[in-house]
């Protein structure tokens, strides 16, 4: 990627053409700017004096028609759109021109988060024990270090704007040295904050617990906290902080974000725990709503949840984003532990009138306690015994450019309101109350790839929709998926369906924008009971430019089930007297489905792929029932090389295991 030096406080500038105004401000500069009539006079005027300066001569008729046809390019010309950038640096890598992997375009923006990039050449200031980190921080210059004492608690921290910038950072941390702390690039886990494991939580490394995080706690009776970022906050890092809230009844919303939904950028969350308390409502750990060019990196997050039938709330995040009306983007969200009952990570899902883009999830471990699971084992729900309001890993209501690699997720269930999928792709207008309120957002250009997801009802739920109020949003498809493994899919124990995909459009006549440019390449998944779950329109417009190719499947005697509706709405209504091939045909304008390996599938199925009656004449080096297994083709395997592009079919195990080393 080139670097740049854009920012979100770029000015949008219209002009025609490649620009006398482009080459006009870098030849004079401009720091302070903020509108395009500025731009226009001080151009204007500087030219004026440079015909001036030039001809030796005072204003005459020969000077104004010298400026005249430039003045009049100012105001008169239709202009495409080209930002200029009036603040130096921006701690990003952009990419002008898009890069794709498959039909979906990846990020062109990513944000640079290491510490080389974030600099704080200025003094150090100590907070000690009992002093305001709050008014540390109001006193404290650009560049500056702001140290909270390591094992002491501290109240709520608000971070103000300080009009800094790309050479000087402010970075609020742990007095406690670098030494003891992880290396940058590596997590954070409780053990730094002197707890040796968790209860339900896989094992983290933790010979001799030490405290030496500093501590934020919430003891508010509500609302949000304790870390929030005041109206314009810009360029801080936070190092070796616990983010918590104090036990107690109330609900609090989100530990880390805006404050009064507040616009701030050039923020990075580095070797966090940021966490709730057992059985208390945390809604989420980060709110990315309302923020920009923002990092979580190498964090630990975890206790974020809704206590259903007598809560106070209803979705938990450990990270969430996309909503609101400010543009938000890009994102990076790598190498965390993310935990959380409804969804680890979700964009969307309320009002908002933009999409966020430009978003980078790699390298993170999602993560439900079982504990967390009604009749399992030291089962924990709400202090008055109700259990977690559960309902998936990851999910997309309104995003756009996402990166999703190298990344594991475990343990979904159905119950609530959900059925136990892993991954929503689903663009939504939310319905609130008796309205609808995101008629704009989109889900588009989504890549996953070298991703294992396990212990899960379902895989895959990916569709366009409507919302309970019949709202439509705006568009739903490039979906590139490859290189993943979904197995121990059990639909009893996880309460849901058993299968791998959902794959579906609003049945009937309605709204619903056309699915499109769904590509799934290279899957080992083992769904139990039905392949797919297909539905959508008889009539335009249906869904379009599905591909699948080069994966191994296991299905049942039903490879396909119906989302319902009947004979006159759903393409896919009677599965059990259709083919799956007749299927495809009904419901998509057009398909590729080539180059699979689907055990247990009889018949019907498109030419070219084949269909071994069991698992064992598949050749897997190990299978172990579907989960855990090494699936990986043997030597022996008469599908080695049986892809379309010559490769083994299903995922490429060696691609994953490098992708996700060390997640878990």
């Amino acid at each position: 990627m080139a670097r740049t030096n854009a920012s979100w406080h770029s000015l949008i500038i219209a002009r025609r053409g490649r620009a006398p105004r482009a080459r006009y401000l870098k030849l004079f500069g401009s720091d302070d700017m903020r509108s395009l009539l500025d731009v226009d006079l001080v151009l204007t005027r500087k030219v004026f004096l440079r015909v001036m300066n030039a001809s030796r001569m005072r204003f005459t008729a020969r000077a104004f028609l010298l400026l005249l046809p430039w003045v009049l390019s100012l105001w008169l010309c239709p202009y495409p759109i080209e930002a200029f950038d009036f603040r130096q640096g921006s701690n990003t890598n952009e990419s002008s021109s898009g890069e794709f992997d498959g039909p979906a375009e990846l990020p062109r923006i990513h944000v640079d988060s290491s510490l080389r990039a974030t600099p704080a050449p200025g003094k150090t200031i100590m907070v000690r024990a009992g002093e305001d980190p709050s008014q540390a921080i109001s006193k404290a210059s650009c560049g500056d270090t702001v140290q909270l004492q390591a094992g002491a608690t501290f109240d709520n921290l608000l971070l103000p704007m300080k009009n800094c910038d790309d050479s000087h950072w402010i970075i609020v941390r742990t007095s406690a040295p670098d030494s003891k702390l992880p290396p940058e690039g590596t997590r954070l886990t409780p053990c730094y904050g002197g707890v040796s494991s968790l209860p339900g939580r896989p094992a983290f490394p933790c010979a001799s617990p030490e405290n030496v995080l500093a501590k934020i706690e919430s003891n508010q009776k509500g609302g949000s906290g304790p870390a929030l970022f005041g109206p314009g906050a810009n360029h801080y890092r936070l190092i070796g902080l616990e983010v918590t809230r104090a036990v107690s009844r109330a609900v609090i919303y989100n530990l880390v974000g805006p404050d009064k939904e507040a616009t701030a950028d050039h923020l990075i969350l580095d070797r966090m725990w940021i966490h709730g308390t057992p059985q208390d409502e945390t809604v989420r750990g980060v709110m990315l709503s309302h923020l920009r060019y923002v990092a979580v990196v190498d964090s630990y997050l975890s206790d974020f949840h809704c206590v259903a039938k007598t809560g106070a709330c209803t979705d938990s995040q450990a990270i969430s984003g996309g909503l609101g009306d400010d543009p938000t983007g890009p994102f990076k969200i790598v190498n965390n532990f993310l935990e959380a009952a409804a969804e680890s990570i979700q964009f969307g899902g309320g009002q908002a009138t933009t999409t966020p883009t430009d978003i980078e999830i790699r390298h993170n471990h999602f993560f439900k306690p079982m504990t967390w699971l009604r009749g399992q084992p030291g089962f924990v729900g709400g202090v008055d015994g109700n259990p977690f309001i559960v309902k998936n890993l990851f999910e997309l209501k309104n995003a756009q450019r996402v990166l999703f690699e190298g990344n594991v997720l475990e343990n979904s269930w159905g119950g609530f309101s959900q059925t136990g999928f892993g991954i929503l792709l689903g663009p939504k207008n939310q319905a609130i109350r008796l309205s609808n309120v995101c008629p704009n957002c989109l889900v588009t250009d989504v890549t996953i790839r070298n991703c294992r997801m396990s212990h899960v009802a379902s895989g895959f739920q990916i569709g366009n929709g409507l919302s309970a109020n019949g709202g439509a949003p705006k568009d739903g498809g490039r979906y590139s998926i490859h290189n993943v493994v979904v197995d121990d899919i059990q639909p009893d124990l996880y309460n849901g369906f058993g299968v791998f995909a959902q794959i579906s459009m609003q049945p009937g006549i309605s709204a619903s924008p056309r699915l499109h440019d769904v590509s799934i390449d290279h899957v080992t998944a083992f769904p139990p009971r039905n392949l797919f779950i297909i539905g959508g329109p008889l009539v335009e417009p249906r869904m379009t430019g599905l591909s699948i190719t080069n994966s191994i499947f296991t299905t049942a005697a039903q490879p396909i089930a119906t989302t319902g509706g009947g004979v006159d709405k759903n393409c896919s209504a009677q599965p059990r007297v259709k083919s799956p091939e007749n299927i495809f045909h009904d419901c998509f304008v057009s398909y590729t489905f080539l180059h699979n390996v689907i055990v247990g599938g009889d018949g019907g199925w498109p030419k070219d792929n084949k269909t071994p009656a069991n698992v064992a004449d598949v050749g897997f080096v190990s299978h172990k029932n579907g989960n855990g297994g090494d699936y990986r083709l043997s030597a022996s395997s008469k599908f080695k090389h049986a892809g379309g592009d010559q490769k083994d079919v299903g995922a490429d195990l060696d691609a994953i295991d490098q992708a996700t080393m060390g997640v878990q």
